[in-house]
This record gives structure tokens, C-alpha cells and sequence, in this order.
């Protein structure tokens, strides 16, 4: 099982996740902020103080993050199977190929890892929450939770069996552990039933989960005969 534990994190978002249909959720304001979160919002007060950005530009771009959603992602992960040389291009640099796409990937480095039928990938960030928001847009909050970050490494089929994907025992399975200067996606395998499928179709069948590694694209349902 691989992965990489050199980790040079600049912020910290794990959460504890309460029990309960309404776990109690205290204001922000009723909290002291962590020393990453005095650290960002001291290097965003100082970058707009030296006029190198305006609080409307920091603005913007935290609303772009925030709007951001899986669609680009699936996008190139629907070319690459489509594409085998696009493929070769994305695997090689995921944010090249995403520019031949359009698509702002950032500028972070991104590698992306194909599950093939003996490896099945899976992301995750054990020290906090790295992850591609600009393809697969923002992390769903188990992603950033102390559980999923600890056990993925540890006993990563039984969190995949929890997910409901089941991988079998001649599948190797390995683990790709993001950091703030290297994040992971993962190209999944093409379901049976998809020739002859358009790039938009095929895009559909692409979520989140399977970009991480948790799920797997659904195969069609079997049309009725006529």
C-alpha cells in the first residue's frame, strides 16, 4: 500500500464530527482562532495592507473556490476515456491537460493515479485536508474528518467497504496521501455498457466520490428489449 507521509502543511481543518441529527455547532466568533487560521488571515490582512491585493480581488477568488464543483474534473476524466492520448498527457500533468481543457486547475501540482484491474487508488490527507477544489471542487466534510484521515492509511478496504465499494482480495489497493505541494485525483475505470457514449454522457457517470476513490462509476442500467 503506498503512500507518502512528507507532509509540509501550511493550514489545519480537521473537524470532529458530534453525534446526532443536530450536532451542537458553536459561532465562529465564540471559538479562538487556531494558529493556522491567525496565520491566513494575518498573510491575507498584510498581502492587501503592501497593496499587492485588493479585499475585493480576495474576495473574488474565495468565492470562486467556493463555487467550484466536481464537473471539471469529470470533464477530463470522460476525455481521458475517450482519448488515449489525452489520457497519457493527464496522467503525465494533470494541470497541463486540464489548460487543454480550459479548465483552471491552479497551481498546485496535481497526479492523477488510473485504477486498472489489479490497482484500485484512494486519497486522502492525514494531516489535514489537501485536495484538488479548483477540479473536484470543495472536500466533502468525512474527507476532513479525523476518522477517514487516520483509518484510510490504516484499514483502507474496510473504509471502502463502508463506502459500499468492495475491492477484491487479488485487487491492490493504495493509498495516496495529498500535501499542500502535491494533491492526487484518481482516473477511474470506464464502466462496462459505455461504447459509443458521448464525452457529456460519460462525464455524467463521474462524481466526486470516484475522483477520491471511495466509489466507483455506475455501469448503465440494461436497456429493455424492443
Amino acid at each position: 500500500m503506498a503512500h507518502d507521509h512528507d507532509h509540509h502543511h501550511g493550514h489545519d481543518h480537521g473537524h470532529d464530527r458530534s453525534q446526532g441529527a443536530h450536532p451542537f455547532q458553536p459561532d465562529l466568533e465564540e471559538t479562538p482562532l487556531t494558529h493556522y487560521q491567525a496565520m491566513t488571515q494575518a498573510v491575507g490582512d498584510l498581502l492587501i495592507e503592501k497593496g499587492i491585493i485588493t479585499a475585493d480581488e480576495l474576495r473574488a477568488m474565495l468565492e470562486s473556490i467556493d463555487a467550484k464543483s466536481p464537473a471539471a474534473g469529470a470533464r477530463m476524466v470522460a476525455r481521458a476515456w475517450v482519448d488515449e492520448a489525452f489520457k497519457a498527457r493527464m496522467l503525465a500533468d494533470v494541470n497541463a491537460a486540464a489548460a487543454e481543457l480550459d479548465i483552471d486547475a491552479g497551481g498546485i501540482p496535481i497526479r492523477a493515479v488510473e485504477n486498472t484491474p489489479g490497482v484500485h487508488n484512494v486519497i486522502v490527507c492525514t494531516l489535514c485536508s489537501c485536495y484538488p477544489r479548483l477540479l473536484i471542487g470543495l472536500p466533502p466534510d468525512w474527507y476532513k474528518s479525523r476518522a477517514y484521515r487516520s483509518r484510510t492509511v490504516r484499514e483502507p478496504r474496510a473504509v471502502l467497504a463502508e463506502f459500499g465499494t468492495t475491492v477484491p482480495d487479488d485487487v491492490e489497493v493504495r493509498v495516496h496521501d495529498s500535501t499542500a505541494d502535491l494533491r492526487y485525483m484518481v482516473l477511474p475505470r470506464r464502466p462496462a455498457g459505455t461504447e459509443g457514449w458521448s464525452e457529456e454522457d460519460l462525464a455524467g457517470l463521474v462524481t466526486r466520490d470516484c475522483m477520491i476513490g471511495v466509489s466507483l462509476p455506475k455501469s448503465p442500467e440494461p436497456q429493455p428489449r424492443a
